[in-house]
């Protein structure tokens, strides 16, 4: 069993205090979750909240559409266009098996929760939209799940992405102790995840039969999620060739991960930032960014946002966050050449927020208190 470390690290402590000045503004957010354990399935008919302790192997889909939706049905579209899907959801308990963590510490059974949003073929239906879809896995901050950020993950599916939500077992909105000391582990458990869905998309029956393109994977996450998915790309203890894009929303290299950062180029990646974040400093955000040695790398800036405005509920910044990262994931998942200046014209909007691409960009170096 993880404990508590005595010394909770300044970020922790920033984000303590941040989530529970949120909490006044987004009631529920960190509600508990339960679901069944083991091996099986859990559907739901929530649209982000608690799911059903029926075991049935059937999947209900949770019809309600983006705000976005248009009168167009799944037959005449394609991959990548926000509000084109209605979405369903869906909730796994993924059991990963006792292993040695990154750091040589001794790990038992890590019970990983998942939500999945998927697109619908149509209003009421049951099923995913039929054809390949991409994936993308989605790690949240601390002391969080998905409910937060709903606006976000289901305007991704809303586009004709299966988005899972992984649900950490030592740091997530359920965990009666959360630890960010855990956080060393948790890249694995997003490989994990990967793992196991791509083995269900290979099996003949199910929600997911024939369902994901296993070369179409992104994956993004946000504070101490985006510290994990940072981790997923471009840290020697944890790098997963089968990610092709990653997105860390107001992220960090995190000290304690095991491996080293950015030793050889990693796959594309976007960076965002709030410039009036104060649990995840600026500077960590740019820290990334300058470290990172490939060339098609992105930061976002957005002007006067905080650690979480930009992810939590429907607001002008959301609006650019999930414009920007869609195009991101045209582009490098999808493999659109098309949707770059796509991502250029959603990143650059007067007042509100900057695109910065290959390490360019008017950014001051600044400390990152972690």
């Amino acid at each position: 069993m993880i404990r508590t470390v005595e010394k909770v690290p300044a970020r922790a402590r920033r984000a303590a205090a941040a989530l529970a000045a949120a909490a006044t503004v987004l009631v529920g957010g960190c509600s508990a979750v339960t679901a069944a354990s083991g091996a099986t399935t859990t559907p739901s008919t929530s649209p982000a909240g608690t799911p059903s302790p029926s075991a049935s192997p059937t999947p209900t889909p949770s019809p309600t559409p983006s705000p976005t939706r248009t009168a167009r049905t799944a037959a005449q579209t394609v991959v990548g266009t926000l509000g084109t899907f209605w979405t369903g959801q869906h909730w796994y308990v993924f059991t990963e098996p006792a292993h040695t963590g990154p750091t040589g510490q001794r790990l038992g059974p890590r019970r990983l929760l998942t939500q999945l949003l998927y697109p619908l073929a149509e209003r009421g239906a049951r099923r995913p939209a039929p054809g390949r879809r991409p994936l993308l896995v989605f790690a949240p901050g601390f002391m969080q799940c998905g409910a937060p950020y709903t606006d976000m993950l289901r305007s991704w599916a809303s586009a004709g992405y299966v988005v899972a939500i992984v649900n950490f077992p030592n740091s997530d909105c359920k965990t009666p102790a959360p630890t960010e000391s855990d956080m060393v582990n948790q890249p694995a458990d997003m490989s994990y995840v990967i793992t196991q869905m791509l083995r269900l998309s290979t099996s003949a029956r199910g929600l997911l039969a024939g369902l994901l393109d296993p070369h179409e994977i992104g994956v993004t996450g946000q504070s101490d999620g985006g510290d994990t998915v940072a981790a997923v790309a471009a840290n020697t203890c944890c790098r997963d060739p089968r990610v092709r894009a990653v997105a860390v929303l107001s992220g960090a290299e995190w000290p304690p991960m095991a491996g080293r950062y950015f030793t050889r180029p990693p796959v594309p990646m976007l960076f965002t930032q709030g410039s009036a974040d104060s649990v995840n400093f600026p500077g960590c955000s740019i820290q990334l960014y300058r470290d990172d040695p490939a060339w098609e790398r992105y930061y976002l800036n957005l002007f006067g946002a905080t650690h979480t405005g930009p992810y939590w509920g429907s607001n002008s910044y959301e609006h650019i966050v999930v414009k920007v990262t869609l195009a991101f994931f045209n582009r490098y998942v999808l493999g659109r050449a098309a949707a770059g200046p796509a991502m250029v014209a959603a990143g650059d909007v007067g007042g509100l927020s900057a695109l910065y691409a290959h390490g360019d960009g008017d950014l001051t170096p600044s400390a990152c208190d972690n």
